[in-house]
């Protein structure tokens, strides 16, 4: 802004005013010029009132106070220019910068802060009246924002527009604290949608910044990519420009610390980056020792190091199979330890010697980060977890949340030792993949080998104080939360032990713990109330926990008056025990699976109007009168649905029996909250309210459908109409469905799941697909018209598939099964009668060259030599469990999945599956069982 000065002149002058007072005509310089006269001048104090014209002002003002603030009025009224004897001056700058530069020089200072709101005028004109003392107050407030306060305090939008201003004027203040007061809140700075709006010169040195605070890698690659992909739509940069920027943003991630499910699915869109990414995260899995070891001869950790800030809340590091214990010590080192010594450490970590981190971490002054709150290692199968859980001691000491999910080894002694040596924690997770043979199988044959690659049992290393097992002890105080899902090792003895934790734990999940019975029959177990913990507990899951004899279910339910998640799904629940349930705090409640009748459940409902979970898929006494007690006088109840509409504002519903809405109006409104719902068997929608989903649950998130009748309008509306459908499950549904129903985008879909409804689909359909959605899960069954290169469009299609399951699937594996062991980030596969390709050896090539694989079922139809070699010992420390189908034997079919049909006929009956052979994985032993059908 140029500045321009005059005199009004001797007539002007305002003879009248005091000779320490002076008027300022202001101007603002980007209005256009006017003939209009000037205003009445106002004083000083009504500045903080709305102005009377946006585009000139006349203020009066003490001239002498002005002359010793201001360079600039000390040489227009103070110097040689015509204007020093003048009262009356007129001026052209920014009115709004005027304006904050004349209340901050003569407003009380405690009725007048610097802001964000005022910043950016108040150092313009500051700038342009040379105030010396507010351009010092300027700085001081800025950086002072940085370090005032660890979470952001200013809008994004903010930071932006003054690293914008900076260099146009001059400043190199803003330029030296934006790029570190944005890398400290880096996590809220990428949720705000002006993230992608800030320059690139800007970001590059937020993210090259010490200061830089992520919860994850993954979370640091996934903002660059967002930014590269709104800078390649803005007409802002050229073509080159935009991918040199790129490649150099994306050259600053750690790409050995990205999950490796992410790494490969960011080849949909940056081929040769995650490409590069997922061969650098395949290598380190083959000998990640050695790497670190010329890394620190190299003096090259950084790109090894897990980012740790004083700063950082949230460590999360789930999905990295590459990752091992050296990774977590050598994060917490200081960067000033010689090398030598790190190399002693990254060698000796790994060892199993507890005692030897002790001395080890002594000597090195591990570094500790007290803001960090939760830990996450979730499938992380290469760590050491009594190493793990001394790190976390060391370098966390304020943590509250550790997840450790889906890694099997993590044994009930580490779970102990976890409790003794970070009491401060108030959460775990240690869930797994649930069994997948149940109680009600028949069971042909099985039996247990102890696992050869277990770790070393340290339960008399963890008991060495005889801590554990004292009853009241105080350092188990503070734990409150915890899920053991899965860990069907668990026994009753384990139970008893965690019962100390009575004083204090609120929820605990411990789905399918098949061998826990809840039997109280110890005879040294003194304390008789020590396994109720019924009365303090807000969550309480157990599905499929069937050794719970109905009574021991009836004295638990009655006990339970404040818990707000109950899920009693495949249990001994009944009416009699539901009844004796008096709470009224309930949000969730899962009874699927159970014989409950609407005699008990009524009440329920009508008592818990925050319900906004209620499962009750094969619940089929739903529909009877009463069910197995006698409903009390005057207990009356309506329809199912009747009920949950009149009550309850569900977000998640499973629904099976006796729910029979028949208009949209009965769904509405208290299925306008819905995001996830699932409609199954003993059930019918119509297709109205089908087509009418959208509307009925603007939020849908997830929907299953079984059994139901579906067409392409149905599924077309949802796909287009639904935007933020993640799931989509249609299981042996009726209907005329064609691919017009999935010629559509579906951005948001992740899950989808066509079991028996679309055979007609072909490799044009799925290329079709692969376009449409970024899928991770893919479920397709019937679909005979599939071939070998079907596999080539699917891995190449969806790189991050983490499940694929194919049945009935033509001739997908004819060829074998090369293409989807290049899917790198599956977790679970399933192939049945897809092509008897399938070689020998698929299942410890399948573990070898997919790390996170947990699931693997196959069929003995598909093995090309009759076959597959089970191992006891598997590379990889994931899995979970293995099954292989077995067809029924005829004389005409000896190996073939199919009956007796003579040569020239054309409809050729599937032979039931008889036997299904099962290898299942736990913490300790691999046990291999025959089950009597298919699973």
């Amino acid at each position: 802004i140029q500045p321009r000065m005059s005199s009004a002149g001797d007539g002007e002058d305002g003879g009248g005013a005091a000779a320490d007072t002076v008027v300022l005509e202001i101007t603002d310089a980007a209005a256009s010029p006017s003939s209009a006269p000037p205003p009445p001048p106002i004083p000083v104090s009504a500045l903080a009132a709305p102005l009377p014209s946006p585009t000139v002002l006349a203020v009066r003002a003490d001239r002498s106070r002005l002359i010793e603030s201001s360079s600039y009025f000390r040489a227009l009224l103070g110097g040689s220019f015509s204007e020093s004897g003048s009262g009356y001056v007129r001026i052209s700058c920014d009115l709004a910068a005027a304006v904050q530069v004349l209340r901050y020089l003569f407003e009380p200072p405690a009725s007048f802060a610097i802001s964000h709101h005022n910043f950016l005028p108040l150092l313009e004109g500051a700038l342009f009246l040379a105030v010396e003392s507010l351009l010092v107050d300027c700085e001081r407030w800025f950086r002072t924002v940085r370090s005032r306060n660890p979470s952001m305090v200013v809008p994004l939008d903010f930071i932006i527009e003054a690293w914008y201003f900076a260099p146009k004027h001059g400043v190199t203040f803003v330029e030296d604290v934006c790029p570190g007061y944005l890398a400290q809140n880096f996590v809220q700075v990428i949720s705000s949608r002006s993230f992608v709006h800030i320059p690139y010169d800007l970001l590059c040195s937020t993210i090259e910044s010490p200061n830089l605070t992520v919860d994850s890698e993954k979370q640091l690659c996934e903002a660059i990519l967002s930014w590269v992909s709104a800078s390649r739509q803005s007409c802002e940069q050229s073509v080159s420009n935009s991918a040199d920027n790129q490649l150099s943003l994306l050259s600053k991630v750690r790409v050995c610390l990205l999950p490796l499910g992410f790494a490969a699915g960011t080849k949909r869109n940056c081929f040769e980056f995650g490409n590069n990414a997922v061969c650098m995260i395949l290598n380190l899995l083959k000998d990640s020792l050695q790497t670190l070891l010329h890394t620190v001869t190299d003096d090259n950790l950084d790109s090894y190091r897990i980012r740790l800030t004083e700063y950082s809340k949230k460590i999360v590091l789930s999905g990295c199979p590459q990752l091992t214990t050296q990774f977590l010590y050598i994060s917490a080192l200081p960067t000033d330890l010689d090398a030598v010594f790190k190399r002693t450490i990254v060698s000796d970590v790994n060892d199993g010697c507890l005692n030897h981190y002790n001395g080890l971490v002594k000597k090195a002054k591990t570094l500790s980060f007290r803001n960090v709150r939760i830990v996450d290692l979730s499938k992380c199968p290469n760590v050491h977890f009594g190493a793990v859980i001394l790190w976390m001691k060391w370098t966390f000491p304020e943590l509250r949340t550790f997840i450790a999910s889906y890694c099997l080894l993590f044994q009930f002694e580490d779970l102990q030792c976890l409790l003794l040596r970070c009491p401060w924690i108030n959460e775990i997770n240690l869930s797994i993949d649930t069994s997948i043979i149940l109680s009600k199988y028949s069971i042909i044959s099985s039996r247990s080998e102890v696992r050869r690659d277990v770790n070393r049992n340290l339960s008399s290393y963890y008991m060495q104080s005889g801590l554990y097992g004292t009853s009241g002890n105080p350092v188990f105080s503070n734990i409150s939360k915890l899920i053991l899902e899965g860990r069907n090792d668990i026994t009753d003895m384990n139970l008893l032990e965690i019962s100390m934790l009575k004083s204090s734990l609120c929820y605990i999940n411990i789905k399918h713990c098949t061998l826990l019975t809840d039997d109280d029959s110890f005879s040294y177990h003194k304390d008789e109330h020590a396994h109720v913990m019924a009365f303090r507990l807000q969550e309480l899951h157990l599905e499929g926990c069937e050794g719970i004899s109905c009574a021991a279910m009836s004295q638990l339910v009655s006990n339970m008056n404040i818990v707000k998640s109950l899920c009693l799904r495949e249990t001994s629940l009944a009416d009699g025990a539901l009844c004796n349930f008096v709470g009224s705090s309930l949000e969730y409640l899962d009874i699927s699976e159970t014989v409950v009748s609407m005699v008990s459940l009524a009440p329920v409902i009508r008592r818990n109007s925050n319900l906004s979970c209620l499962k009750t898929a094969g619940c089929r006494n739903l529909l009877f009168e009463q069910g197995e007690v006698q409903s009390t006088s005057g207990n009356k109840y309506g329809r199912f649905l009747q009920e949950i509409t009149s009550t309850c504002y569900l977000e998640d519903v499973e629904m099976g029996w006796a729910f029979c809405p028949v208009r949209v109006d009965d769904l509405i409104p208290s299925f306008s909250k819905v995001r996830r719902m699932t409609v199954g068997l003993g059930t019918t929608l119509p297709e109205n309210i089908l087509h009418a989903l959208p509307e009925i649950c603007p939020f849908l998130e997830s929907l299953v459908l079984r059994f139901q009748v579906i067409s392409d309008r149905v599924v077309r509306n949802l796909l287009e109409s639904s935007t933020n459908l993640q799931v989509l499950c249609l299981h042996y549904c009726l209907g005329n469905l064609t691919s017009f129903s999935f010629q559509t985008m579906a951005p948001a879909l992740r899950i989808l799941r066509l079991q028996w409804v679309t055979p007609w689909i072909t490799n044009d359909d799925l290329t079709i697909l692969t376009q449409n959605c970024n899928l991770v899960e893919l479920l397709l069954s019937g679909c005979k018209l599939l071939d070998t290169s079907s596999q080539e469009i699917i891995s190449s299609g969806w790189p991050n598939l983490a499940c694929l399951q194919l049945e009935e699937c033509g001739q997908i594996t004819l060829d074998g099964v090369d293409s989807i062991l290049d899917c790198k980030a599956l977790e679970e596969v399933l192939l049945r009668h897809t092509g008897r390709g399938i070689g020998r050896t698929i299942i410890t090539d399948a573990i070898r060259e997919l790390p996170l694989l947990r699931k693997l079922a196959l069929d003995l139809c598909d093995a090309s030599e009759g076959g597959y070699d089970t191992p006891n010992v598997p590379e990889g420390k994931m899995m979970r469990s293995v099954r292989m189908s077995r067809c029924k034997k005829s004389a005409a079919a000896a190996r073939s999945c199919f009956g007796e049909a003579s040569s020239s006929s054309s409809n050729r009956k599937p032979v039931q599956h008889r036997e299904t052979i099962v290898l299942e994985w736990s913490s300790r032993q691999l046990t291999t069982t025959v089950v009597e059908e298919r699973l």
